[in-house]
């Protein structure tokens, strides 16, 4: 397949050694449309797990990261949702909140339980079809089918239309992908990053 981004193959790259996976709680789960070339991944958490952020970049795309300052009422995030689609990727994280709000999953709030799902998009639009994106059926289908093992990485869930190096014009742009990575520290906590 081409675009004009360079040539692109639908590939699986084996797992890094030391995955997110490998904090204990943690699931992911990704959901992709191969031929619209855009997906999303669901991390996890059904616990809980304290979650951090660092957002970069010219037009950043997210929901919910607010509440991973260190002041936020919120200890505690059940998922993040990571996706293609620019901003209308954004709405592949309520798929993902629904799957957790039937599980009865999410931050007591006196009446009920809301899933706290911080999401991050990515710009993918021109390398797959500009009119296809994530939805919450597609979030869905990440968070449902998460689980404990290493996630395939490269062309995979968020990962499947990513590329990287645009600054410079569409022309120097290289393919990326979803990646992750996990440090098991001397006092025994594992930290895992994607």
């Amino acid at each position: 397949m081409t675009s004009q981004y360079g040539h692109h193959e639908a590939r699986q790259v084996l797992p890094y050694p030391g995955s997110i996976t490998d904090v204990p709680g943690i699931r992911v789960g990704h959901a992709q449309d191969e031929t619209a070339l855009t997906g999303c991944t669901a991390i996890v958490a059904e616990e809980g797990a304290v979650c951090g952020v660092d957002v970069r970049g010219s037009a950043p795309g997210t929901r919910e990261t607010e509440l991973l300052q260190p002041a936020a009422m919120v200890p505690h995030v059940h998922a993040v949702c990571l996706s293609g689609g620019s901003a209308f990727g954004l709405e592949a994280a309520h798929g993902v909140m629904r799957y957790l709000q039937e599980r009865g999953i999410g931050f007591d709030v006196g009446v009920g339980r809301v899933p706290i799902v911080p999401s991050a998009i990515l710009f993918d639009l021109a390398i797959g079809r500009p009119d296809a994106a994530p939805t919450a059926a597609m979030g869905y289908a990440a968070a449902s089918s998460a689980n404990s093992s290493p996630p395939a990485q490269g062309n995979a869930g968020a990962g499947m239309g990513a590329t990287v190096g645009k600054y410079a014009g569409p022309e120097r742009a290289m393919k990326g992908g979803f990646g992750t990575a996990s440090v098991k520290l001397p006092n025994g906590l594992v930290v895992g990053a994607a």
